[in-house]
């Protein structure tokens, strides 16, 4: 609470300070208009060249600027039907000509007259204010604004009403804030001005009118005994009636609501002038610009005998709320029928994953070679992706040891991973080599999906288990490592292009001379990419955790490189093979 009121303090410290300085500007500003006998706009701007020019702050420039000398202007003699208006307005009133500059311009007033009930916001009173210069007892006027009206209706002839007007009058440095009721009229050859401070009541009623604006209220009585009825302003908009027509009577209240509300109101009218209660309720409305929400508290007055006289409405158009609820129920429905689209999505996905990949981890003997995999789906729902292997014996002797990644997540993803896996798994019978492999499974995916492009990433390759020789080819796919002796390298080959991407394709050879011992690791992107970590920088990380990754089961090396990756909690699906030589 303490810390709460300092704030506060502070903030209004603050607040008073540019409060002061605003008053030196505007008083300096009048004094130098009357001195150059100059415009308040052009003042300003000339106390601005004065302080770039001086090299000062404009407050220290402003502060300078001494009261200028009252010269005695030419008062015209004011006739005596002057006096007598000014006498009959019951409020501040003056009577001004105009002052000129070389020009002819108007840029000030002379008060030639007041009444005895002038007085200013600041406290100066008729004897003070006769025969000045207008900018000089009421700097306010030019800051405000209110000189150039005055000017304008001099000239224009058309008349001025301001009410309720927030005015700020600056004297001896300090400003002083009044609510007016401000009037000025061309007559004759001088301009007659009236003003009015608004009392406390009169204060009240204008913040609780600017409040039934900005909060959409409305207030009506009916008299059920002379039939006269009351609304406020706001009441004629939110009904949507001309001001000219006058309030709608308590009969036509029925004629203007959405037929399916019609039994709220009924209950409602029933409940004011039949059981005498108040009530509250919300109905709809025609209004011209569409239909309205009104929400209505309403009561009735009742005279000694316990009837109805009076029956009162507070009325608050709630139109904006209820769009917005609605909006809100749609955005939420949608988005639970999207969450739940995405999660049936997610179990086909893993269902699918289930079906094609049913080993996501565990050690595979093959001829020459000892295979460990591992395949860990990501872990959000929205990131579960395409990533496939192949490790089998095929009829000629060799191994096919084979890795990707369809793009994408999702159920796409899965499907497009379904058909490069099973479309490699029924190429690889042929026994072509890996580059043919990769062509054909290239034209496969194309064709296969006309309507879209798809594309996705692989590694396609044979091993030998007598000549212990990897003959493979890359689409688009990280380089394999190779683990020598405790040291592990990144295995240099052409990368070709991405499967899907072009029509045809061709992909290169390489072939890699194997040794017992060595460990061969295929992986895919989600155990080398990190979000704000270049691709690269997470091979090179792969690479310098495989020399610490040493051993003779795959399973375990596999273990210790995800733990020092941290791919073991990665939210993108990790694949990774290791194949010992045997």
């Amino acid at each position: 609470m303490n810390a709460a009121s300092a704030r506060v303090r502070e903030q209004l410290t603050v607040l008073r300070r540019h409060l002061r300085t605003q008053a030196i500007l505007d008083e300096a500003t009048a004094r130098l208009a009357t001195r150059l006998n100059i415009r308040p706009g052009e003042a300003a701007e000339q106390l601005v060249r004065m302080a770039r020019h001086s090299g000062l702050e404009l407050t220290e420039v402003a502060r300078g600027i001494e009261r200028p000398i009252e010269q005695e202007l030419e008062r015209p003699e004011v006739p005596e039907w002057v006096n007598g208006m000014l006498a009959g307005v019951h409020a501040s009133a003056l009577y001004l000509t105009p002052v000129q500059d070389d020009a002819g311009r108007i840029v000030d007033f002379l008060v030639v007259a007041a009444n005895e009930h002038a007085r200013t916001p600041a406290g100066r009173s008729a004897a003070d204010l006769t025969g000045c210069r207008l900018l000089t007892v009421s700097p306010g006027v030019g800051g405000s604004g209110l000189l150039d009206d005055y000017i304008a209706v001099y000239e224009s002839g058309e008349s001025l009403y301001r009410m309720p007007m927030e005015f700020v009058e600056a004297a001896d440095y300090r400003l002083w804030p009044a609510t007016l009721a401000v009037r000025a009229a061309r007559v004759d050859r001088g301009l007659l001005v009236s003003w009015r401070m608004l009392d406390d009541e009169e204060l009240l009623v204008s913040g609780w009118e600017r409040a039934q604006r900005l909060a959409e209220l409305g207030w009506g009585e009916w008299n059920l005994a002379t039939e006269r009825t009351l609304w406020t302003p706001q009441m004629y908009e939110m009904f949507g009636r001309d001001r000219a027509d006058g309030p709608m009577s308590l009969e036509e209240l029925p004629g203007v609501v959405v037929p399916e509300d019609l039994p709220v109101v009924d209950e409602q009218i029933r409940s004011l002038l039949e059981f005498r209660e108040a009530v509250e309720n919300e109905f709809r409305i025609q209004h011209r610009h569409g239909v309205r929400h009104l929400c209505v508290y309403s009561e009735p007055l009742l005279d000694p005998e316990g009837l109805p006289l009076k029956v009162r409405f507070l009325v608050q158009d709630v139109t904006k709320n209820r769009r917005r609820e609605r909006a809100l129920a749609v955005a939420h429905e949608r988005a639970t029928k999207e969450q739940e689209r995405a999660e049936q999505e997610h179990r086909v996905t893993v269902q699918l994953q289930n079906t094609i990949l049913p080993i996501r981890r565990g050690l595979i003997s093959l001829p020459g070679l000892a295979v460990g995999v591992r395949y860990l789906p990501g872990g959000e729902l929205t990131r579960l992706g395409g990533d496939w292997f192949k490790a089998r014996l095929i009829t000629d002797g060799r191994v096919l040891l084979a890795i990707g990644d369809a793009m994408g997540h999702g159920l796409t993803a899965a499907s497009i991973m379904l058909q490069m896996r099973s479309g490699l798994a029924g190429l690889a019978y042929t026994g072509a080599p890996a580059g043919q492999l990769a062509t054909w499974l290239n034209d496969l995916i194309v064709h296969s999906n006309e309507d879209v492009t798809v594309t996705g990433t692989a590694i396609i390759g044979h091993f030998d288990p007598e000549r212990r020789t990897f003959a493979w080819t890359s689409a688009g796919h990280p380089a394999p490592v190779l683990i020598r002796d405790g040291t592990g390298r990144l295995v240099e080959g052409p990368t070709g292009t991405l499967l899907g991407a072009f029509d045809a394709a061709e992909f290169d050879m390489t072939v890699t001379q194997l040794e017992p011992g060595d460990t061969l690791l295929m992986y895919t992107d989600g155990v080398v990419e990190r979000r704000g970590q270049d691709l690269d920088a997470g091979i090179a990380a792969l690479v310098h955790a495989s020399h610490s990754c040493v051993g003779d089961d795959p399973e375990q090396t596999i273990d210790c490189l995800l733990r020092r990756l941290g791919a073991d909690s990665s939210t993108d699906d990790v694949c990774v093979i290791a194949a010992r030589v045997l």
